[in-house]
């Protein structure tokens, strides 16, 4: 279908420059078929698959309806998970960043309700959540819906299948009879047939077929590896194949920067593009690869999209992205024209669940392979240098070279002799900074390896609150999801002992964790947090020893989400 640009869609000025800022200039298709429907109040059935777009395509009309005077709830959104609610609610500040007056509050399980009956409590034009806490508040009479003009439910297939209907049929039932209500399914089951029917009048139904799944002339493979040995993997890849061009793509704006620092660092012509730079600054990006000036551009999802270069030859998944549509997005980007194309990712620890998903969506095996090994670079390096070498021979203009090179000729020195040393001075520099990446590659010990986690894919964290702090698993869980944005289910064992806790994370977003919470408030308390220390022997329930000690059964306390 034809898609139109944000600036034909009839939208204000404010969610036009917010648009801008995040770098989309051309709607998809389903924000292409919905908006304009959405803008005119009419009941609507979107069925469309994760990472088509849907937030937008009904984030950005319920962000136009409202009246930012009345401090009343005017539009109620519901997610099957806490994940999509905070998602659902960063894109949507997001849009509305030019619109002032207009707050909007996430209400979901796993974070403390009193940190939501505060935000509640000065005024919320639109509550995204989850159907549990949007019960939990209704009970509690600190959520009234009797103002709200819209309710969108997103996913509802998946809340359905979740067993969330009858909170549903009992949240829609507090609003407005003259409502607005939008849907947003990727299937239409009989018992969500029966909830339109009951709640919607004469629904129009937006249907957008999923873009064709992968190109043939893609050749996609995946390395299994740990997260400090990424980078490194990266840059083997470059010099082994030397792309003309080639993108790669991470998740966030903040490891852009990472890895495109650490590329500039290294030598290689590298630069970024993500959501927090300008226009003029993306535009000046975006030439610069398009003419070659550049050979590596580094990209979140959101900056890539419409990206549209036809000769890039390799694409990395430096990150494996979150949605299946987003790798389709991502490998697309490369085999454009008739061209063919490589696609790499970089799995760490469970990333291999995802990465079997994203299989399974494609339809299409995803082979796994070894990193590019020392030797099999400098071999190519050599090679490359080689040929190098049979062009400037052509050139034949090489007499006065050729005198130096004489000069140094004698008895003991041959001409092969003095073309061996200077290759091994034109190498050596080289070599010897790839040997000190190696070490760290093959040798280093995993810096998270002895903090106690039983799945060596994790990391325990040591947090100095616990029981005496009327803390629970679920408050831990809540605050790691909502300030770092890690889904729920990643988290591994929580043990909360009385006068601190473990938490198990992630290895590679451990870091992040830590930053993110430190000097934080949990419970009203002021928190810290730290890399757990060994479990060399057991842990005692009363001591704050970071993991020494005697384990005392009776304070043990897990919560495996």
């Amino acid at each position: 279908m034809t898609t139109l640009k944000f600036t034909e869609l009839n939208l204000s000025n404010e969610i036009i420059k917010a648009v801008s800022d995040l770098g989309f200039e051309e709607a998809t298709p389903i924000q292409s078929l919905a908006i304009p429907k959405v803008m005119t109040g009419l009941d609507i059935i979107g069925q469309a698959q994760t990472g088509t777009g849907k937030t937008a395509a009904f984030g950005i009309p319920v962000l136009e309806k409202i009246d930012s005077k009345n401090k009343k709830v005017q539009a109620i959104i519901l997610c099957p998970t806490r994940e999509l609610a905070i998602q659902v609610s960063e894109e949507l500040k997001l849009f509305s960043k030019y619109k002032r007056g207009i707050n909007i509050v996430p209400v979901y399980g796993g974070q403390p309700i009193q940190r939501q009956l505060q935000a509640l409590s000065k005024g919320a034009q639109i509550v995204i959540g989850t159907p549990g806490r949007v019960i939990d508040h209704l009970e509690r009479k600190t959520l009234k819906l009797e103002d709200a003009v819209i309710a969108v439910l997103d996913e509802a297939d998946e809340m359905l299948d979740m067993g969330f209907r009858d909170d549903i049929e009992l949240i829609l039932k507090s609003m407005p009879q003259e409502r607005q209500t939008v849907f947003f399914s990727a299937t239409m089951p009989k018992e969500f047939m029966f909830l339109t029917k009951k709640y919607q009048k004469n629904p129009e139904i937006i249907k957008v077929v999923s873009e064709k799944l992968t190109v043939p002339l893609i050749e996609q493979y995946y390395f299994d590896l740990r997260e400090h040995q990424k980078l490194e993997a990266l840059t083997r890849c470059l010099d082994m194949y030397d792309p003309t061009l080639s993108i790669v793509f991470c998740n966030t704006k903040r490891r852009v920067d990472e890895v495109t620092s650490s590329l500039q660092a290294r030598g290689y012509c590298a630069d970024a593009l993500h959501g927090d730079m300008n226009q003029s600054q993306r535009d000046r990006v975006m030439a610069k690869f398009r003419s070659g000036s550049i050979e590596i551009l580094t990209a979140t999802d959101v900056a890539a999209r419409g990206i549209d270069v036809d000769d890039v030859d390799m694409v990395f998944n430096f990150d494996v992205p979150k949605d299946d549509e987003d790798y389709v997005h991502r490998i697309g980007r490369t085999g454009r024209a008739g061209r063919t194309g490589k696609a790499y990712s970089f799995v760490s620890g469970k990333d291999i669940y995802k990465l079997k998903d994203i299989q399974k969506y494609t339809k299409v095996a995803i082979k796994r392979t070894k990193v590019p090994s020392l030797t099999d670079v400098e071999n190519t390096k050599t090679t490359l240098m080689f040929d190098k070498v049979k062009e400037v021979l052509k050139e034949k203009d090489l007499e006065k070279y050729s005198q130096m090179v004489e000069s140094l000729i004698s008895d003991e020195t041959t001409s092969l002799d003095v073309a061996a040393a200077l290759l091994k001075m034109t190498l050596a520099s080289e070599n010897k900074a790839q040997q000190q990446q190696a070490d760290i590659f093959a040798n280093a010990a995993d810096s998270y390896a002895d903090t106690g986690a039983r799945d060596r894919t994790m990391v325990r964290l040591f947090i100095n609150i616990g029981k005496k702090d009327n803390v629970r698993a679920g408050d831990f869980v809540g605050a790691i999801a909502g300030e770092t944005g890690i889904n729920g289910n990643m988290i591994g064992n929580i043990k909360i002992l009385e006068s601190f806790s473990f938490v198990e994370v992630p290895s590679e977003r451990a870091d992040e964790v830590i930053n993110a919470l430190h000097s934080s408030n949990i419970k009203g308390k002021r928190i810290s947090v730290e890399l757990a220390k060994a479990r060399n022997s057991s842990e005692q329930g009363n001591e704050p020893h970071r993991g020494y000690g005697n384990r005392a059964s009776g304070n043990r306390k897990t919560f495996r989400r």
